[in-house]
């Protein structure tokens, strides 16, 4: 009988099926992949394997009469195979299944130095190791999540009539203006900016660019790079990251939380049903309570609740003992992580939309609110994390628009952005999600440079 050429995913979905006429095609088999672990008691071997098509290895067993047993017997980690075998039933035993190897042809050998080996490797370690670690069981499963959430997002946009624009990567704004930019210059040591005759810089947010595309299209999102020259050190902040960034014309701020909340949910869900196997391994590896917090989230009513509100539940909290690490709560203040966590998880015990924020903490285009002292702005607060995902009415009003612009100092560098306003503008609302923070979150993973392939963050790069 030929053999069948197959993978880890195909194997394990057939035999889980247990069709057995399927089955019978599968008798006889041609695998290709790596070898995770080799164990060789002399007169029998086994080989943990695994192609990278599916989370969990198939085990491969040989004996003295496999042909070349000697390349069998002294496989290290990590080496390149090509094996045939039969495939044989196993249900008594923990695998449900195992390849009896008849052949083996190693197709690339591994030098004594490699860094991967049959025991725990800090994710310290890993970091330094980026061009391997996707070869380790929790990274594994950390990039397959990873393609997998997008495929989500763009799943849940598209299914919905969203159209996705690729708004550029240089450009000569700062977005929020926040100025924590790369600029982006050429090799010519006479005018480093003469390739486009002034000053340009990575992006720092796709928004600006894609709120255009709103008032053709209606409904419409970007997603992809950004980039923020902040000198920050901690577990959530990167100099380059994705994010996901969509814009609704005719939508006001609750339109909008409507979608974000719809989103969160999609995201998860899909995420639990694609990826079992993984998020199995992250809710007993990473975080027993993954689980019961994702699915909390996806079947709660998101809560609303204005800024305002918030303050003053927190200044209650002092008065009645809770210790913050910054106890000075006071309306105007940016909300930290803990004071957010504390409205979420003690208050709420749930997710919350915190709402209508002083207008001099937040950005130049969101829409002031009647009262003159807020605007239409909200972040949604998860349990466990803090704030997930931010967004906005945008204000649609030129006038008032301009003139926040020109106490900014960026109305006449985004002049283009003002005439969104005077060429057929209307009510819009839109939202960002840090992509690598979501995927965070869904993992339970504690640093965004162990959910990042290759993470750049100040103070060093190594690829």
């Amino acid at each position: 009988m030929e053999p069948i050429k197959t993978t880890n995913f195909e194997l394990y979905d057939v035999v889980i099926a247990n069709e057995p006429e399927e089955l019978k095609d599968f008798a006889y088999v041609e695998l290709e992949g790596w070898v995770r672990t080799n164990r060789d008691n002399g007169s029998i071997g086994f080989i943990e394997f695994n192609d990278g098509t599916y989370f969990k290895n198939v085990q491969l067993v040989y004996n003295n009469e496999s042909k070349n047993h000697d390349i069998l017997s002294s496989l290290n980690t990590g080496s390149a195979i090509r094996v045939l075998g039969k495939l044989v039933l196993t249900p008594e035993n923990k695998q449900p299944f195992e390849i009896q190897v008849t052949d083996c042809e190693l197709e690339g050998d591994v030098a004594e130095d490699y860094p991967l080996q049959k025991k725990r490797h800090s994710f310290e370690f890993l970091r330094e190791i980026a061009h391997v670690r996707p070869r380790a069981n929790t990274f594994q499963a950390v990039f397959r999540v990873r393609s997998v959430l997008s495929f989500a997002i763009h799943q849940f946009f598209q299914e919905r009539g969203f159209i996705y624009v690729h708004t550029p990567l240089i450009t000569t704004n700062d977005g929020e203006g926040a100025g924590n930019v790369f600029d982006v210059v050429t090799h010519d040591t006479k005018d480093p900016n003469s390739f486009y005759g002034r000053k340009v810089n990575l992006t720092v947010t796709g928004q600006l660019h894609v709120e255009p595309f709103a008032l053709a299209f209606r409904d419409v999102y970007t997603f992809g790079p950004a980039f923020r020259a902040e000198h920050s050190n901690t577990v959530r902040h990167a100099s380059e990251f994705w994010m996901v960034e969509p814009e609704m014309a005719f939508a006001d701020l609750n339109d909008n939380m409507d979608v974000i909340e719809d989103c969160v949910k999609y995201c998860i869900n899909y995420v639990l049903a694609a990826c079992p196997e993984e998020m199995n391994f992250f809710n007993t590896m990473i975080d027993t309570t993954l689980f019961d917090r994702l699915t909390h989230v996806a079947n709660s009513k998101f809560e609303r609740m204005t800024y305002t509100r918030g303050i003053e539940l927190l200044q209650e909290a002092v008065k009645n003992g809770h210790k913050f690490d910054n106890n000075k709560i006071e309306w105007g203040m940016d909300l930290q992580s803990e004071h957010e966590r504390y409205l979420t998880e003690e208050v709420i015990k749930g997710p919350l939309f915190l709402t209508d924020y002083p207008k001099e903490i937040k950005a130049f285009y969101m829409r002031q609110n009647d009262d003159g002292k807020t605007v239409a702005a909200c972040d949604l607060l998860v349990p466990a994390v803090g704030e997930l995902v931010g967004g906005s009415q945008r204000e649609e009003r030129y006038d008032l628009l301009k003139q926040k612009m020109e106490e900014l100092g960026n109305a006449e560098e985004l002049a283009w952005y003002l005439d969104t306003r005077r060429y057929g503008g209307c009510r819009h609302s839109g939202f960002g999600i840090g992509f690598d923070r979501l995927l965070m979150y869904v993992t339970g993973m504690q640093n965004i440079r162990d959910v990042q392939p290759y993470p750049r963050t100040s103070g060093s790069i190594k690829y």
